[in-house]
């Protein structure tokens, strides 16, 4: 069977397009910042990234029809850092010209078969379960089975990311009974999108379908293979900087490092920091896991930023995370090209989708569910 066809939008620097594979073609992709423009080309050539706004596009200047569509639109107005603005906000407000895109390639003759939006989970409270209902109804209305699922990186990856997928599939086709559940599943599931799903009014509850693909095999990577020996793009603190660090822990987290000093053996951490109210009052706060890292985020400031604690031998040294520790914690690859200034990779990373999750996706439930269309279409066309 041909492959089949993609657009990418909101491309950033093509991780989709890494998860996606060589099963499917990529027909034409677009972001809007010039430096993950340059960086998806860096990976994957100059022929199909248009550098632009989306709203600027038009069906005509897309070739080719795709078979799926990806968009992990803009999450700062949807997500708990962000402000509030939801979709109808400067940056996540994308979405809209985006889907007016959509319908043109439909008028055109040229429907997807699928669609994937992936935005943070915060989605399914902005404005009280409005804007997911407004995605849901609009998505819906375009003659789509809708469904979602909150699908984490760390079962893939050792970073804690959990993201919202929005799944749209072409309502023409009957869709393949491996790839849906009559009921909702916990580990696809979780409550918060139960409730917003239950929100959701009755025509638009009579499109959905709960997606169900299996459960991930335990992960078998940890932290500590993930973590360079001598990164070249950053330094190990000064043992102030590190004392500085320990110091901002809270009792339960300074014990953490101590049980691990104590105990000897080589171990490696992730501090990311948080403000957190105590005792009336806001204290920023070193946290550390040994076992995953924090959500990856774009470096915005130092706090976002996370680092890195070796022990060994009872020695702690630390470190910001090196940019091709947040590719691996992506599961990117060693031969993906990441930016040279430190902040531009952080950046590209942090905003991207975790590759082993698109996998995961498409292998059991998008590509199951276009390959039928698919024929189902040729059937009907003769």
């Amino acid at each position: 069977m041909a492959r089949h066809g993609f657009y990418e939008f909101f491309a950033g620097g093509g991780m989709a397009r890494a998860g996606l594979g060589s099963d499917w073609k990529c027909l034409f992709a677009n972001d809007f910042d010039p430096k993950k423009a340059s960086a998806y080309r860096a990976n994957w050539g100059d022929d199909e990234m248009q550098c632009g706004d989306v709203a600027h596009l038009r069906a005509a200047e897309l070739p080719g029809h795709a078979q799926l569509v990806w968009a992990s639109f803009p999450c700062q107005d949807l997500s708990l850092a962000g402000n509030g603005a939801g979709l109808n906000g400067t940056r996540s407000g994308a979405f809209w010209p985006f889907w007016n895109l959509v319908k043109e390639l439909a008028e055109d003759g040229r429907k997807p078969h699928a669609i994937v939006l992936e935005n943070v989970c915060g989605l399914l409270t902005s404005h009280d379960g409005a804007d997911f209902a407004a995605l849901c109804e609009t998505v819906g209305e375009a003659g789509y089975w809708i469904g979602a699922i909150v699908a984490d990186a760390r079962d893939f990856v050792p970073q804690s990311r959990p993201r919202l997928f929005l799944i749209a599939l072409d309502n023409q086709a009957n869709m393949p009974g491996i790839i849906q559940s009559p009921y909702a599943v916990e580990h696809w599931h979780p409550r918060r999108l139960r409730l917003a799903q239950a929100a959701l009014s009755e025509e638009c509850r009579a499109r959905w379908m709960w997606f169900a693909p299996p459960v991930p095999s335990a992960r078998n990577i940890s932290l500590s293979d993930l973590i360079e020996a001598e990164p070249i793009d950053v330094g190990w603190h000064t043992p102030a900087e590190t004392a500085k660090l320990l110091a901002m822990m809270s009792p339960v987290n300074r014990a953490k490092v101590d049980l691990v000093v104590k105990n000897k053996s080589p171990a490696v951490g992730a501090i990311y920091k948080r403000t957190r109210w105590e005792n009336g009052h806001k204290v920023q706060r070193a946290e550390v896991r040994f076992d995953i890292a924090g959500c990856l985020r774009t470096p915005g400031g130092g706090s976002s930023r996370q680092s890195i604690l070796v022990a060994i031998n009872g020695n702690i040294r630390t470190r910001l995370l090196s940019a091709r520790e947040t590719a691996r914690l992506m599961g990117l690859d060693d031969n993906f090209v990441l930016p040279k200034r430190y902040n531009e990779a952080y950046h590209l990373t942090g905003d991207g989708v975790a590759v082993p999750v698109v996998r995961w996706l498409v292998q059991h439930l998008v590509q199951p569910a276009v390959d039928l269309t698919h024929r189902e279409a040729k059937v009907a066309n003769g």
